[in-house]
């Protein structure tokens, strides 16, 4: 039986035609190439073969320097835990303010939130740049859910921080906007989530 490899994914396929699509990342027939089991090396090496030349330009830049060793050392795996391990903290502590009347929480909600807000650009770079080196740059449906909620929890991070500031007592029971300030931290904490799951059916829905 042949096996085939979505280029995108890395996702293994057993059959004799690759599948209509990736059942992981969503790329089309045509980024599945078949796996074909290496031949036994030769036992004295081929030496009329030229040197392999070495791309002096990606090795020079700085930029590309950076990016390889984002890549290389999994940055984005790594970064992304930081913001969600946090903002469930957050959301949960703005939502016990909001339901016990607890401005302390309040307080500690919003230092939480600034927190996420701050990681989250890394975040998005170094998810960027694994989009790029480790997955072509396909942009499959997974790739723009992922793409969408990481935006999503950029930008409300940010807006719940400013308004916030702008509004020290938002979460106080005798504010009228509490309930739209907690509704925009459970779809911070959605997008989270969401982005979360596309990263998990990358790594672990492979085989």
């Amino acid at each position: 039986m042949k096996r085939w490899r979505c280029s995108v994914c890395g996702y293994v396929h057993k059959g004799d035609e690759p599948p209509e699509k990736c059942p992981v990342c969503g790329a089309a027939r045509s980024k599945f190439v078949e796996l074909i089991p290496e031949a036994v090396p030769s036992a004295e090496p081929d030496r009329s073969a030229p040197p392999r030349e070495v791309n002096t330009t990606k090795m020079s830049g700085f930029y590309d320097l950076l990016t390889d060793l984002l890549s290389k050392h999994h940055v984005h795996p790594i970064s992304v835990h930081i913001p969600n391990g946090v903002a469930p903290v957050a959301v949960t502590f703005m939502a016990l303010a909001v339901f016990f009347e607890l401005e302390s929480l309040a307080s500690a909600a919003f230092y939480n939130m600034v927190f996420v807000a701050l990681c989250m650009p890394l975040v998005l770079f170094s998810g960027y740049i694994d989009w790029q080196k480790r997955f072509g740059g396909n942009l499959t449906r997974l790739f723009i859910v992922k793409l969408v909620c990481g935006l999503v929890v950029l930008l409300s991070s940010i807006f719940l921080v400013f308004w916030r500031i702008i509004d020290p007592e938002i979460a106080a029971p005798t504010s009228t906007n509490r309930w739209t300030f907690l509704l925009v931290h459970l779809i911070l904490l959605c997008a989270a989530a969401l982005a979360g799951f596309c990263g998990g059916k990358l790594v672990f829905d492979r085989n």
